[in-house]
């Protein structure tokens, strides 16, 4: 199954401050992509992740090599993104962030999942939350 995979998730993975059930998920949904599943990211995940990576390291909090070892770990994974992520940001996307009072990049995600008619696997609850109000399922990985 295919699914749309959010940042939070994504970046739990490395950072490893979520809680105790917040990480076993991520970790299952880490553990189905590894085993094959497919995931559909916004353009704007990669964005995320350098502003997060960028940020972490300046702090001091991690180095650039463990940031390259995580961005060469999610080549090896079977993560798309979608193209059609611009078109939609200043239409569906902005209308998402309104509606749902998310960030334009939360919403972002929100979109794809509307779209593609895709379960997404998120961590943060504001998106949860809107997911449901919009009818789209979370992901639940095996």
């Amino acid at each position: 199954m295919t699914f749309v995979l959010d940042a939070s998730v994504t970046l739990s993975w490395l950072l490893r401050d979520a809680a105790t059930r917040d990480a076993a998920y991520a970790f299952a949904v880490l553990k189905a992509l590894r085993a094959g599943t497919a995931a559909s990211v916004p353009m704007t995940w990669g964005l995320e992740l350098s502003n997060v990576l960028a940020r972490a390291e300046g702090k001091g909090q991690l180095t650039e090599a463990q940031s390259e070892s995580f961005l060469e770990m999610l080549e090896a994974t079977a993560i798309e993104a979608d193209s059609a992520t611009y078109t939609q940001a200043l239409t569906d996307t902005l209308q998402l962030a309104r509606r749902h009072r998310l960030s334009a990049y939360d919403a972002s995600y929100l979109e794809l999942a509307l779209r593609s008619a895709l379960p997404l696997a998120t961590l943060d609850s504001d998106l949860r939350k809107a997911a449901g109000k919009a009818g789209v399922k979370l992901y639940k990985p095996a």
